[in-house]
C-alpha cells in the first residue's frame, strides 16, 4: 500500500485539475491581450441615430413620450430646468429614460414636482437627475438612461443606451 493519505491525494488532484484549468485558458488570455476585437465581450450595440424633438418644443416638466430604439420600446424625454446626469442641451437638463420599471416592466409615471419616475406597480421611485437612480422599491436596477445628442440646429437625438431594457435578454431588436 502507498503512504498517500486521502486527503493528500484529493490535494494533489485538485491542483492538477486547477493547473489543466490554468494551461487551458492561457490561449484565449494571449488573444484577448492581442488587442484582437472580442465581439462576446462587446456590451454597446450599433444604435440608430433617431431624433426625438427640437429644444425649443420642450417645455420644462412636461413629458414627451416616444419609443426608441424599436416600436415595443417606450421611453420618455424630458427637460428637467436644473442639470442632470448625463443631461444635454444649453442647461444640462434634457434627459431620456426608458417608460419600463426594472423590476416588473410597469409603465412608470413622471413627477416633475420631485423629477422622479415612479411605478404604479410595486412603488418603485427612479431619480431623474441622478441618471435614473433607484431611490426606494423592489427594482435592483437603475432606469435604462438613453444616450443623447444635440446638434447645432437645437434637434435633440437619441444614440444609444447605457443599461438593460426590461424584458429582454441583450438590447438586440430585429
Amino acid at each position: 500500500m502507498s503512504d498517500v493519505s486521502r486527503r493528500h491525494f484529493l490535494k494533489l488532484g485538485a491542483c492538477v485539475v486547477g493547473g489543466a484549468c490554468a494551461a487551458d485558458a492561457l490561449p484565449s488570455l494571449a488573444q484577448a491581450t492581442d488587442g484582437g476585437d472580442i465581439t462576446t465581450l462587446r456590451t454597446t450595440l450599433p444604435y440608430p441615430r433617431m431624433k426625438l424633438a427640437a429644444i425649443g418644443q420642450l417645455i420644462i416638466g412636461r413629458e414627451q413620450l416616444t419609443t426608441y430604439p424599436d416600436q415595443a420600446s417606450p421611453v420618455v424625454l424630458v427637460k428637467l430646468g436644473r442639470p442632470a446626469i448625463n443631461g444635454v442641451g444649453p442647461d444640462r437638463d434634457i434627459v431620456a429614460f426608458s417608460r419600463r420599471c426594472s423590476h416588473m416592466g410597469g409603465i412608470l409615471n413622471f413627477r416633475p414636482g420631485t423629477g422622479t419616475f415612479h411605478c404604479p406597480l410595486h412603488y418603485a421611485m427612479f431619480d431623474a437627475q441622478k441618471g435614473g437612480l433607484l431611490v426606494i422599491g423592489h427594482a435592483t436596477d437603475n432606469l435604462p438612461q438613453l444616450e443623447l445628442e444635440v446638434d447645432a440646429a437645437g434637434d435633440v437625438f437619441a444614440v444609444g443606451i447605457s443599461g438593460l431594457l426590461y424584458g429582454r435578454q441583450a438590447n438586440v431588436f430585429a
